[in-house]
């Protein structure tokens, strides 16, 4: 909590961006383009039904997905990845690129596999890597990023994940493009915690140089990118015309202006064309986000705070007028956003959603408040506890359920019961988010708490201790992810895709939504303004 002095804060990259982002191209080469990824999908369905060799099989399915293809051949992938799993213990006799390959494709459709397939591989008589793969260039990447779907106790996999990265970090400036592309890009971020869209517009660069590549996969995929990069440009404009007639750039000169910054988190959970409105109805409820956070952490008395706490709570617009005058603005623009969404749940018959945003939102800062106000120091675990409520899961989830079939009454009371994934991913986003921004804001964060508990005096201590719990959070992510299987898949990815956003978005860049200016700001030109 401040005493009402507004922070400096970074020029917002979707200003800067604005005007190249509404050079929206016309319906008519959005035809075309649609027309042309129709026809060519045609033949890449045929290739994938015809492949017989299941060597060659693995290869072009991480292909088509690593391109962003996958969504077009949903059904087909599944049918294949089915093949390869009845046949994975038989007596193929694959190479380390393929063997570390196939069982991450299977990890990632959700199998479980076991990890005794390297034993023999990677490990010599005396239990040692065996001196060959250390020279095995594509061999240990592949190893690398298969590395990063281990589980708990996969000790295989805990070596090979520290073998790879010290053997390819050595290696990496000998090698030569498109390897050293590869190589590089793993080693700053793995496949499997990258954001989807973030990771087909890097693929797409790099298998073009690859002299193995295959031009029909190549062409639909710059296709394909480039009709879905158009498809954001007329969402973004969209929102920027939602945005700009709340004028809270004006009233509200603390709050971060994060507008395509919200949406890119929208666009990280589904990229696919059809979360058009799903995309949209979250990157408003992101934006009442931050601007709630801002005003929490940065703006508000605590006796402010307090206040506009209770009367959210009651949800009643009659109280407005006991607010200070600039929390009326947050208010209406709040109130504005939940019509906005109680709008689309009716559209899509999903009224049942309505009372559960009420609640989730209400509630999400008022455990923290209380303690700032008593002056209570929790436990770290407590902390923990209440920020799978208070990191802002749940109500980041909501903005999708009316557009989602997969979300039914039923999948949000799953949700609200907090089954263990989703405890997994509330507690990944809050570290990383948090470990990223613990500088920023006066509320306390997990490092004062976990400093506090542990007797931690040297901060970048309990940083790196952090960390370690990051990846331990990751790893019981991968078990949940294999282990979900009684709900729907969509959603299951939307909170993988929630922990993928958290390191991308902060881990990796200090802090994206506040300064994305650092190294967000490129990615954001390449996925939503230049084309290929």
């Amino acid at each position: 909590m401040s005493d009402h002095q507004s922070p400096v804060l970074a020029p917002a990259c979707g200003l800067i961006l604005s005007p190249r982002i509404r050079q929206i191209l016309t319906s008519q080469a959005q035809e075309t383009y649609a027309e042309t990824i129709e026809a060519l999908k045609k033949d890449v369905s045929r290739m994938l039904m015809s492949t017989s060799s299941s060597g060659e099989l693995i290869k072009l399915i991480d292909t088509i997905e690593r391109l962003g293809l996958a969504y077009h051949f949903e059904a087909e992938i599944e049918e294949k990845i089915e093949q390869i799993y009845n046949i994975h213990d038989g007596d193929e006799n694959y190479d380390l690129f393929t063997t570390a390959l196939q069982f991450r494709l299977l990890r990632q459709h959700q199998y479980h596999v076991s990890c005794d397939v390297f034993d023999d591989i990677l490990k010599d008589k005396e239990n040692k890597f065996k001196e060959s793969v250390s020279s095995d260039v594509e061999g240990l990447l592949s190893l690398y990023e298969t590395a990063h779907v281990r589980i708990h106790g996969e000790d295989i996999l805990e070596e090979a994940f520290k073998f790879t990265t010290h053997h390819l970090t050595r290696m990496m400036p000998q090698l030569e493009s498109p390897l050293k592309d590869k190589v590089k890009r793993a080693l700053e971020q793995p496949y499997h915690r990258g954001i989807p869209i973030f990771e087909a517009r890097v693929y797409i660069f790099i298998y073009e140089k690859d002299g193995s590549r295959d031009e029909l996969l190549l062409k639909l995929a710059k296709v394909n990118f480039n009709y879905l990069q158009n498809l954001y440009k007329k969402e973004i404009f969209e929102l920027s015309r939602w945005w700009d007639k709340f004028d809270l750039k004006s009233k509200l000169p603390y709050a971060r202006d994060r507008l395509i910054e919200c949406y890119l988190i929208g666009a990280s959970f589904h990229f696919e064309p059809q979360y058009s409105d799903a995309r949209i109805s979250f990157a408003k409820t992101c934006k009442m986000m931050t601007v709630m956070d801002d005003t929490y952490d940065n703006y508000a008395t605590l006796e402010e705070a307090q206040l506009f706490t209770d009367i959210l709570e009651r949800w009643d617009m009659e109280e407005i007028d006991r607010l200070p005058d600039y929390m009326k603005v947050v208010y209406r623009f709040i109130m504005s956003v939940y019509e906005d969404y109680e709008c689309n749940a009716t559209k899509y018959d999903k009224s049942f959603a309505l009372p559960y945003y009420r609640e989730i939102f209400a509630g999400a800062y008022n455990q923290e408040l209380k303690w700032v106000m008593e002056r209570q120091i929790p436990s770290f675990e407590d902390f923990m506890k209440n920020s799978v409520i208070s990191c802002g899961l749940h109500l980041m989830l909501m903005p999708t359920v009316p557009s989602i079939k997969s979300w039914t009454k039923e999948n949000i009371d799953w949700l609200m019961s907090d089954p263990q994934i989703v405890v997994c991913t509330a507690l990944l986003a809050r570290f990383i988010d948090d470990v990223s921004t613990h500088e920023r804001g006066t509320m306390l964060t997990p490092l004062d708490y976990y400093m506090k508990q542990y007797g931690v005096s040297n901060k970048q201590e309990a940083v790196s201790l952090l960390a370690e719990l990051i990846e331990d959070k990751w790893k019981s992510m991968n078990k949940e992810w294999v282990m979900t299987s009684m709900i729907p898949k969509e959603i299951v990815v939307e909170l993988f895709n929630c922990a993928r956003a958290a390191e991308v978005m902060f881990k990796k860049f200090e802090d994206g939504i506040t300064y994305p200016e650092k190294a967000l700001a490129s990615q954001i030109v390449a996925t939503f303004v230049d084309p290929i």
